[in-house]
């Protein structure tokens, strides 16, 4: 990462047509959520409050996106039976729906012939690639993310997105 390159937010403002995020952990470890996550492990409580200080910047920008003609898409390939953390990402998914994201669950064992990328990523516009990465802890590593725009790259991340869209459950009718 070169510090001319933007970042997701700089990618995702320039964004005119469709943003879509490809989630294939089973677990993220990352600092800006650990209290929450830890709340809901005690409780069984989920912030699902779209104005909260938790989500509300997550809300705003979306909404706005959303409000500008972008189509904002997230494919989760999860293990089964999940784990206490994708019980607490379904548990908080609403929210992400009510800000305008489509998402769509897939059990990992119906990916075994769709061609991953390697990382988690968004891709926008079928243009650009940023690959998140994150430590086998799952916290961000550093650099947290990698920005691509090789063609083959790009084909490579947009095909699997769409493969695990198209065989995905839609977060409604997906129950943990």
């Amino acid at each position: 990462m070169s510090q001319n390159e933007p970042g997701f937010d700089e990618l995702l403002a320039a964004a005119k047509h469709s943003a879509v995020h490809l989630e294939m952990r089973d677990a993220y470890g990352v600092g800006d959520e650990a209290e929450d996550f830890e709340t809901w492990r005690r409780t069984g409580q989920r912030d699902v409050d779209p104005a909260s200080e938790y989500w509300a910047p997550w809300v705003e920008v979306i909404r706005g996106t959303v409000a500008r003609g972008v189509v904002v898409r997230r494919a989760r390939v999860v293990s089964e039976p999940v784990t206490d953390y994708i019980r607490y990402e379904h548990a908080g998914t609403v929210v992400n729906v009510r800000a305008g994201e489509r998402v769509r669950w897939l059990p990992r064992r119906q990916a075994s012939d769709i061609a991953l990328p390697g990382n988690d990523c968004w891709v926008f516009d079928g243009e650009t690639v940023l690959f998140n990465h994150f430590s086998g802890a799952g916290d961000w590593s550093r650099p947290g993310w990698e920005i691509r725009s090789e063609p083959a790259v790009v084909r490579l991340a947009s095909a699997a997105f769409e493969a695990v869209w198209e065989r995905g459950t839609p977060h409604e009718t997906y129950t943990v």
